[in-house]
């Protein structure tokens, strides 16, 4: 059977351009009702072009599909409460969030100022919290949701002058594995994209011949199969860029186990640092705070197996 969003109501955020408006057309030819969240603010978060968010709508419609235009500003709690209720209202139901709206103040370090790092936070870390928490009620009393978050090789690799979009996209990595161990017996699974593609945000760096393939179009249909019923896992990170899709993943060492019955020195670690770091047999982080520790300590005696 053919992945289809049909009867899904879906909130895109950031959806009047760029990576958010081509998944706001893919989900309505897929049958998803949508609301076009978008301030149509400038690359920097300032002003408003009320336009943006209905052209997009106009789009859908002149299509056949489904589409109410919505400005509220997402970094306003009681704003992102009113995107939910508007979805509420003009389709009876809420079954996709999508975490896309954002904005860049990119600086080095040093000049980075308090303003435009909160700023950035606001946005695309308060923002999608705000908009996600929300949505939880309705998605875990109906019990079926999809909610993507957008994060970012900034966040996951790094990257020169943005310390504040960095922070603010490994940050929805955290929210998003918590969330995962939440919404699961509610069947709200919540994953993440990490899109490369070239719109106003990437728009300034150089790609040359790369450019050409970079479309924002290449991006959203892993971000539709994320927000499906076709979709049964959740806690993934998928990156997606120029027709490659990749699970992006956090692995550990096998690391060194110190019998903690003992006393453990800097020297001990020291001399232990190399094969601490040693990626050999590196395997996926288990879900949870404490990862396999108590399997560990368990092997070697230190605690019982019905601990």
């Amino acid at each position: 059977m053919a992945v289809n969003l049909q009867g899904r109501s879906a909130i895109i955020t950031g959806a009047g351009a760029g990576l958010g408006r081509e998944y706001a057309l893919l989900f309505a030819r897929l049958g998803a009702k949508v609301v076009v969240n978008d301030l149509g603010v400038s690359l920097n978060g300032t002003g408003e072009n009320a336009s943006a968010a209905d052209a997009v709508v106009d789009e859908i419609r002149a299509a056949g599909g489904e589409a109410v235009a919505n400005r509220a500003n997402i970094a306003d709690p009681i704003a992102a409460r009113g995107v939910v209720q508007a979805a509420i209202d003009a389709f009876g139901r809420l079954d996709i969030v999508v975490n896309n709206a954002g904005i860049l103040r990119d600086s080095s370090f040093p000049k980075m100022t308090d303003e435009n790092f909160t700023d950035v936070l606001n946005v695309h870390l308060f923002g999608a919290y705000y908009l996600t928490h929300a949505a939880w009620p309705v998605m875990t009393a109906q019990k079926y949701g999809r909610i993507v978050f957008t994060t970012s090789p900034a966040g996951t690799n790094g990257n020169f002058g943005q310390s504040n979009y960095g922070a603010a996209k490994l940050g929805l990595v955290g929210m998003m594995n918590c969330l995962a161990l939440e919404g699961r017996k509610h069947d709200v699974l919540v994953n993440a994209i990490s899109p490369s593609a070239l719109t106003r945000m990437t728009e300034g760096v150089p790609m040359g011949e790369l450019a050409q393939w970079l479309r924002a179009d290449l991006v959203a249909p892993a971000v539709a199969w994320l927000s499906s019923e076709a979709c049964t896992e959740t806690a993934h990170i998928i990156s997606a860029g120029g027709g490659f899709f990749a699970q992006h993943r956090i692995f550990e060492t096998p690391g060194v186990q110190f019998d903690p019955k003992d006393e453990i020195t800097v020297d001990m670690f020291d001399e232990a640092f190399s094969r601490i770091v040693d990626i050999e047999g590196a395997k996926p982080v288990k879900p949870g705070p404490l990862g396999d520790l108590v399997p560990r300590l368990i092997a070697m005696g230190r605690m019982s197996a019905e601990a």
